[in-house]
């Protein structure tokens, strides 16, 4: 049974130090995806975004993410870093590492744990603004909901009969 490392910090996170370690003696593993998620500036408009959630129930959320894409894929390894706080431009937000015997399989799950991460992760961002004034809460985009919605469309397409 894979058991999924999951870890929400306020501290910057290597990515290549948790692929070493995900990979460490492993012979099975014939693709691995990783996907980083960065702090962007929005033009020079933030100084930061300030990541708050709830503890306890966004380790139990991103906990439940992770099992359900091991569900759907036959992984062999899977990573999910979140951070939390203050994270200023050009920093890591999320890292997810999911490792497979196929890229196939890499690949989509990878794609699955962000936009499920992106739409079901407590997470709330409130901007920081550059000039000062008072910054907002980032609202939900609706192509992350539509993304996060056609996974569920597929299972539903999938247990169908034909």
């Amino acid at each position: 049974m894979i058991v999924p490392k999951i870890l929400l910090s306020a501290e910057a996170f290597d990515a290549a130090r948790e692929e070493e370690l995900l990979l460490a003696g492993r012979t099975d593993v014939g693709a691995l995806v990783a996907f980083t998620g960065l702090a962007r500036d929005e033009d020079g408009a933030l100084s930061a975004l300030e990541l708050e959630h709830y503890p306890g129930m966004a380790e139990s959320e991103l906990s439940a993410i992770a099992q359900e894409a091991l569900s759907r894929w036959p992984l062999q390894g899977l990573t999910v870093i979140h951070r939390f706080g203050l994270v200023r431009p050009g920093e890591k937000i999320v890292l997810v590492l999911a490792a497979a015997r196929h890229r196939a399989e890499a690949f989509a799950a990878a794609q699955f744990l962000m936009d499920y991460l992106k739409t079901r992760a407590p997470f709330w961002k409130k901007e920081r603004r550059a000039d000062g004034r008072a910054g907002e809460w980032v609202a939900a985009k609706e192509r992350d909901e539509a993304a996060a919605a056609a996974w569920e469309l597929r299972v539903s397409r999938a247990k169908s009969p034909r």
